[in-house]
This record gives C-alpha cells, structure tokens and sequence, in this order.
C-alpha cells in the first residue's frame, strides 16, 4: 500500500512546514528537524541550527521519505489494513520512527487481529522529554480517529 493524499495531509498538518532548521521540542536540540518534521541529512548535510531550505524542498523530502516508512509498515504488518488505518500507521511511524513502530505494542496487537486494541495504543504515544505533550495527544487522537474511520 501507498499513502494517500489525506493521508500525507494529516502528517503536513501536524508536522507544519518549517522552511529553517528547530530543535527537537523535548530536548531543545538534537535531533533537529526541517521541513515536515525531516530528521536525516538533506543532500548529504546533516540538519543543523540555521539551515535552511525551500518549501520545494521540503515537499521533496516528505514524499521521498514517506516511501520508506511506506515499505516499512508494509512489511511489518501480517493482518490486511484499510486505506485510513495505513495511513494513520505511516503518521505514527514517521513522527516515532520505525524501529520504535516495529517493536510497539500497537503493531503487536494489530498483527494479533486485535484492531481496538491496537488503535487504543496511539494514546500511548504522547510522551517526549519524560511529560505528556499536548501537541502529540491532539495527533494521536486524530491518528486514531483516522485509524477508527471506514475508508
């Protein structure tokens, strides 16, 4: 499966697009991030304090990346999903990366065929920096919302 177009809308909004490098709001620092929330090098260069990019660029970056976490959920998961609860799980996936998607409980569950279970574990996913993060309770409610939806 590929992720949709609302799908890829539900990441741009959460993420925003920031067109100069910010720190990572847990820690203040690393890992910093650019663009809708992209972490690795940007044309060999790793994301640092006062780089900056287009918006072109940022929209490059996003649909390049999502291509992996695309593959990634496809390969991780065992039970057959709809079109929103990928998407959902690709949000998931790229906001918490994949290897802590791959070992989730979240995933366990879906791949059991427990899809309530599973979906009750977005809220889970709310902790940066050791306190509950108000931005990432309105995410992973709208991610389970979006999980919950018929698509």
């Amino acid at each position: 499966m590929n992720i949709s177009e609302k799908g890829i809308a539900l990441i741009k909004n959460f993420e925003g697009c920031r067109l100069e490098a910010y720190p990572d709001p847990a820690t203040g620092g690393d890992p910093w991030s650019i663009g809708y929330g992209w972490t690795r090098p940007v044309d060999g260069v790793p994301v640092h304090k006062d780089m900056k990019i287009t918006r072109n660029k940022a929209e490059q970056l996003l649909r390049c990346g999502l291509v992996s976490y695309e593959q990634a959920v496809n390969r991780l998961l065992k039970v057959p999903v709809s079109q929103n609860q990928f998407d959902a799980l690709v949000s998931l996936a790229w906001n918490i990366g994949t290897r802590a998607f791959s070992t989730s409980l979240l995933l366990q569950k879906l791949n059991q065929g427990n899809y309530q279970g599973a979906a009750q574990q977005f809220l889970r996913w709310t902790w940066a920096g050791g306190e509950s993060m108000p931005g990432l309770v309105r995410r992973r409610r709208a991610e389970q919302d979006y999980f919950l939806s018929a698509a």
